[in-house]
C-alpha cells in the first residue's frame, strides 16, 4: 500500500505522515530530506546551486536513506543541521533541478516499492501516481507562519517573523511556480485544510478515510 502525503510549507505533512505510518504499520519516508540533504552535500563541497549540472551529477551519484526524520548520504547520517538556515536559499534551486528530481524520484521509488507513507511536494503526481491513497494539505498564510515559527523555536533558533513570512511566501510560490513537478494536488488527491485541526485530527480523518476505502486494515 502506498499513501501520498502532499502539502506546501508548514501544512504538516511530515508530522502526519509519520503518525499515519506508525498508525498502520507502514514505513514512513519524508522525501523533502532527500532534496535537504543533496542541498547540504553540494554546499559542503562547494558546489554551487546555480550550477545545474554538477549538482544532478551529484544526486545521480549519491545514494540516500531516510528513516523517518533521519536522513543518510552514502551511510553517512546528514541529519544534524539539515535544517539549518544556511542552506534555505539554495533549497529551492536544488529542488526545481530536474537532473535533482529524476535522480531523487527513482530513489523514492525504490524505497517505497514494498508500501510506504511518503510526504512531499509531488508524492502523488510524480512520484507515485498510482499510490492507493493521495491526501494534499493546505493551511493559510497566517498558520503555516505560525507553525514554521514554531519549528524554529524547538530547535532553538531564532525568529524574525516578516523574514519569517516572506520566506514561507516565497518557498511555496517558488514551488508552485517551477516548471518541473510543480506543487499541486493530483486530481484524484483528498485536499485537507488544517487550519483548524491539530496533527492527531488530520491523522484520524486519513486513517478514516484509507479505512473507508477498504485499503489498509
Amino acid at each position: 500500500m502506498i499513501i501520498a502525503i502532499d502539502g506546501g510549507v508548514a501544512t504538516g505533512k511530515s508530522a502526519v505522515g509519520k503518525r499515519v505510518a506508525e498508525r498502520l504499520g507502514l514505513p514512513f519516508i519524508d522525501s523533502g530530506l532527500m532534496y535537504r540533504a543533496i542541498t547540504r552535500l553540494a554546499a559542503e563541497r562547494g558546489i554551487d546551486p546555480g550550477d545545474a549540472d554538477a549538482v544532478a551529477r551529484l544526486a545521480h551519484s549519491v545514494q540516500l536513506t531516510v528513516e523517518g526524520d533521519r536522513v543518510w548520504a552514502d551511510g553517512v547520517e546528514m541529519t544534524d543541521g539539515i535544517y539549518d538556515a544556511d542552506f534555505a536559499e539554495a533549497l529551492p534551486r536544488v529542488s526545481a533541478n530536474p537532473g535533482v528530481r529524476e535522480a531523487l524520484v527513482a530513489q523514492q521509488r525504490k524505497l517505497g516499492r514494498t508500501g510506504v507513507v511518503m510526504a512531499g511536494r509531488d508524492i502523488g503526481t510524480v512520484v507515485f501516481p498510482d499510490a492507493d491513497n493521495k491526501f494534499f494539505l493546505v493551511a493559510s498564510l497566517d498558520e503555516k507562519v505560525r507553525r514554521r515559527e514554531g519549528q524554529f523555536e524547538r530547535r532553538g533558533e531564532s525568529v524574525d517573523p516578516a523574514v519569517m513570512r516572506r520566506e514561507v511566501e516565497t518557498r511555496d510560490r517558488f514551488d508552485t511556480e517551477r516548471a518541473v513537478a510543480p506543487l499541486r494536488p493530483a486530481p484524484d488527491a483528498f485536499v485537507v485544510d488544517t487550519d483548524n485541526l491539530d496533527v492527531d485530527q488530520v491523522v484520524d480523518l486519513i486513517a478514516r478515510r484509507v479505512d473507508k476505502r477498504g485499503v489498509g486494515r
